[in-house]
């Protein structure tokens, strides 16, 4: 009998995998092309333009922020009904979410915080951790991420930031 080489094995199980991330990467690339699309739209862009630059100014989490959150109620439910990367899009929250939810929504959690004076993704991901429900490994997994791809940013790089458009 002649020896076994795997290579041939080996390629084929290295083109599905290819196959299979580049699927990924396509859905991630579509939702960073169409991200809160909504919010340029009715009911959401006029309840936004109000709201936006009085968050800015708050803490997350804090009661003022929640109280602004009232007043963007209409938006915000219209905003989760079409968005799948926030848990308030599922009945079960996170725990119908899937690994691509999870990429754009620990980015736009990231791009938030940068949005506020004070933010800072690891007091969010606390906070979230108790109203998401979050178990520490989820917890655990989205630090990593921002530990990985987004530690090198910070809100000067928010502010400098030129619009896609320009």
């Amino acid at each position: 009998m002649e020896p076994y080489d795997s290579s041939a094995d080996t390629n084929k199980h290295r083109k599905f995998v290819r196959m299979l991330m580049y699927g990924l990467a396509k859905d991630i690339m579509e939702r960073a092309d169409h991200h809160d699309d909504s919010k340029l739209d009715h009911p959401e862009k006029e309840l936004f333009d109000e709201f936006t630059p009085k968050l800015k100014g708050c803490t997350y989490g804090s009661p003022e922020y929640k109280e602004f959150l009232l007043g963007l109620k209409t938006a915000l439910d219209h905003h989760y009904a079409v968005n799948r990367h926030h848990p308030e899009h599922f009945p079960d929250g996170m725990n119908e979410m899937n690994l691509v939810d999870l990429v754009e929504l620990i980015c736009d959690w990231f791009a938030a915080t940068m949005r506020h004076d004070d933010g800072d993704i690891y007091k969010s991901l606390e906070i979230n951790k108790g109203r998401f429900h979050m178990d520490e490994q989820t917890v655990a997994l989205l630090k990593n991420t921002v530990d990985t791809y987004f530690r090198g940013f910070n809100h000067k790089d928010y502010d400098d930031l030129k619009l896609l458009d320009d």
